[in-house]
C-alpha cells in the first residue's frame, strides 16, 4: 500500500525577518566590499526587499557587479513559502571584488499578486523609486559558483551565487 500527500508549512512575519536579516547581511557585505553602495543605500535596498517580501509580493532579488558594463559577479535571492526542512546557512562566504569602476544593479521581480492597486498601496512604504528594466539577468557570461539556503520554518530564501 502507498500513499501520496502534500506537506504545507507555515511561517510567521518574523520568520520573514529572520530570513531577510540574512539577506540583508549578503548585501551589507556585497557593498563593502565592492564599494558600489554606501551603507545608506544598501540598507534603502536591504528595508524595501524586507518590505515587499512581508507583503508577499517579491519573488526573487538578483544583484549583480559589472565592470565598465561587463557582468563580473552575481547573486539571485529566489523566496519560497516552502522551506520546510531547509538547512538555514549563515550569510556570507562569497568575496565580491573592487574593480575598477563597480556598478552594482539591483533587480527586483514581483509575483503576480503585485498588482496595480497593490504598487500603489506600496508605494508610501518604500524607501526606492523602482522603475521597469529591461537588464539581462541570466548571467550567461558567469559560471555558477554556488550558494546558501536561508530559512525560518516554511519561509526561505535560496541564495545562487555567479562568478566570471
Amino acid at each position: 500500500m502507498s500513499q501520496t500527500g502534500t506537506k504545507t508549512g507555515t511561517y510567521t512575519v518574523a520568520d520573514i525577518e529572520k530570513v531577510v536579516t540574512r539577506v540583508r547581511a549578503d548585501l551589507m557585505m556585497i557593498a563593502d566590499s565592492t564599494g558600489g553602495w554606501t551603507p545608506a543605500e544598501t540598507q534603502n535596498y536591504a528595508h524595501d526587499i524586507e518590505a515587499l517580501a512581508k507583503a508577499g509580493y517579491l519573488r526573487k532579488v538578483d544583484v549583480t557587479l559589472l565592470d565598465d558594463g561587463e557582468e563580473v559577479y552575481a547573486t539571485q535571492f529566489l523566496i519560497t513559502t516552502s522551506a520546510s526542512g531547509w538547512t538555514s546557512s549563515r550569510p556570507g562566504g562569497v568575496r565580491w571584488p573592487r574593480v575598477g569602476t563597480p556598478y552594482l544593479r539591483i533587480v527586483l521581480f514581483y509575483n503576480d499578486s503585485y498588482t496595480s492597486a497593490a504598487r500603489e498601496t506600496m508605494k508610501s512604504k518604500l524607501k526606492i523609486g523602482w522603475s521597469p528594466t529591461n537588464a539581462d539577468t541570466t548571467h550567461a557570461g558567469l559560471s555558477s559558483s554556488g550558494g546558501r539556503d536561508y530559512a525560518s520554518n516554511s519561509y526561505g530564501i535560496q541564495r545562487l551565487d555567479w562568478a566570471a
